[in-house]
């Protein structure tokens, strides 16, 4: 799967706090179908859409 980068969150958070599905929660409300996955290399969860066949 191809996908686009909209932002990336330190794992790090706050206990209680998930930036990631707040933003992806919000994007996802506005039309974009974003989902959270977590990128183990850099320990951080980012927020992608699929990537559009004209990127």
């Amino acid at each position: 799967m191809s996908a686009k980068v909209l932002e990336r969150f330190p794992a790090g958070a706050p206990r209680g706090a998930w930036p990631a599905e707040e933003y992806a929660a919000a994007r996802r409300a506005a039309g974009e179908p974003a989902t959270v996955v977590m990128d183990l290399k850099s320990d951080a969860f980012l927020v992608v859409v699929p990537r559009s066949d004209d990127e």
